[in-house]
């Protein structure tokens, strides 16, 4: 086994879960990858057999995989715990950070996600709408599908009077490359049910995260 395969097989023993042809497709492209990041390297005009750089294709592998990892759940799963509190107001959680992958530059975007919804019969604890919304995260993304995803999980799951998300998010593709724009941020905003039919809730949850 080649020096590169052995670290990733060691280091990386999900990477080689499955059946054996499975594991042979997985350990091609992992080298293909790898070679990939090797070609680059000397695309941009330095060594990839340097000191500093030898073992950095192993590292990028070992990154995206880290940065992918939403791919190996359904996020929405974490909803499914519910308890019976009769509670028919505003459920907010707010500044919930996120890091993900912009499926355009493969560069990264991160910011904060608030999400409420207004409880029918249902609610869900706190903490599994954090892992909720890592989950769609770490994934490669765009904001407004990201939005979207976690506003239909609400509505999916948990069956919500209605529900609504603001992610603002910064992104290194418009940050630091292209236009540079350092200071600029996105802002996205997904609506179902109650509010997308009564401004006074949306107002209510707008005011909230903004104090």
């Amino acid at each position: 086994m080649p020096a590169d395969m052995k670290l990733i097989s060691e280091k990386l023993p999900d990477l080689f879960s499955g059946d054996s042809v499975d594991i042979a497709e997985k350990i091609d492209k992992s080298q293909d990858f790898m070679e990939g990041v090797r070609n680059l390297i000397e695309l941009c005009g330095d060594d990839p057999n340097r000191e500093g750089l030898e073992e950095t294709p192993y590292r990028v592998l070992k990154a995206f995989l880290e940065y992918t990892e939403g791919y190996k759940e359904n996020p929405a799963v974490h909803l499914e715990k519910t308890f019976d509190v009769k509670h028919k107001e505003l459920v907010l959680v707010k500044n919930i950070e996120f890091h993900s992958m912009c499926e355009h530059h493969f560069a990264p975007f991160f910011g904060v996600a608030h999400v409420g919804y207004m409880p029918d019969a249902k609610i869900t604890g706190l903490s599994k709408i954090g892992r909720m919304v890592e989950g769609y995260a770490k994934r490669f993304q765009v904001q407004e599908r990201l939005t979207n995803e976690i506003a239909d999980a609400i509505e999916e799951i948990l069956e919500p009077q209605g529900a609504m998300v603001v992610i603002e998010a910064k992104h290194m593709c418009m940050c630091g490359r292209g236009i540079k724009k350092s200071n600029s941020s996105t802002t996205t905003t997904a609506v179902r049910g109650l509010f997308e039919e009564r401004s006074d809730a949306r107002m209510e949850f707008l005011s909230l995260i903004n104090r």
